[in-house]
């Protein structure tokens, strides 16, 4: 069984649009949002996977959500039947996981993914994680592509959860992860080059990407880290799903 994040009570999150961001930026893809984190963001945008009643881990909106109402659970197989689905309009089908953090279910992911290569093959896989959880090779096998987001300090989580190195270096070796930091201020873009440096990041599978929930913000933010990705040789990444449909579910 999967635990799904909800677009409305009962409602899976799963759904089709462009990518918002990464190295897919601009890609139709089926999107998947899994339930649950094992980090707390200070600013994270999809608190409804996490912060549930009684959950007391510190949020910049304060606000906790009824588990009941933002978490459905769901058979791999009738995940898998939405997934193929949704994907019969794609010509090229991309399949991306979110969250929430996914690696805390990769079992049960591991089974939906292979049940639904049965039913759509040939579809890509993206998984997009916080990089503390090393993937078991049954879920590894079947993903193409990491997109890796280490948590910086001004994440509010604790160094010592947020960067794992062991799970880091793993993801380097798979020579199929990008390592895509959120970035609110231009410090934060010293402490991507320190981590970088100490775990083997190539500066090429770097993006850096504003931290924001409205546009306003988003160009704000780019304006000043466009030049410091050209400084540094990293790849600079919007949130086109803001942009386009603002800071909503199912986007």
């Amino acid at each position: 069984m999967l635990a799904l994040a909800t677009v409305s009570p009962g409602e899976p999150e799963i759904f089709a649009a462009l990518q918002g961001e990464g190295v897919s930026a601009g890609r139709p893809c089926v999107f998947v949002r899994l339930s649950r984190c094992n980090l707390a963001c200070e600013w994270c945008d999809t608190a409804y996977t996490w912060r549930f009643a009684g959950d007391n881990r510190p949020h910049r909106d304060g606000v906790d959500f009824d588990r009941a109402a933002n978490q459905v659970t769901l058979d791999e197989a009738d995940v898998a039947a939405r997934i193929a689905g949704l994907g019969q309009a794609l010509p090229a089908p991309r399949l991306v996981i979110t969250g929430g953090e996914p690696l805390l279910q990769a079992a049960p992911l591991a089974r939906m993914l292979g049940a639904l290569a049965g039913l759509r093959p040939g579809v890509t896989v993206e998984v997009e994680t916080n990089g503390t959880i090393a993937p078991p090779p049954a879920l590894a096998d079947l993903v193409a592509q990491w997109n890796v987001s280490p948590k910086l300090a001004h994440s509010g989580n604790a160094r010592d959860l947020a960067i794992r190195p062991e799970a880091l270096a793993g993801f380097v070796a798979s020579g199929r992860a990008w390592f895509k930091f959120v970035v609110a201020s231009p410090e934060d873009a010293d402490e991507v080059a320190a981590l970088a440096e100490a775990h083997a990041l190539p500066a090429s599978r770097i993006l850096l990407m504003p931290e924001g929930r409205d546009a306003a913000t988003l160009r704000a933010r780019m304006a000043w880290l466009a030049p410091l990705c050209l400084a540094r040789g990293y790849s600079l990444s919007d949130r086109l799903h803001i942009h386009l449909s603002g800071d909503t579910r199912g986007t």
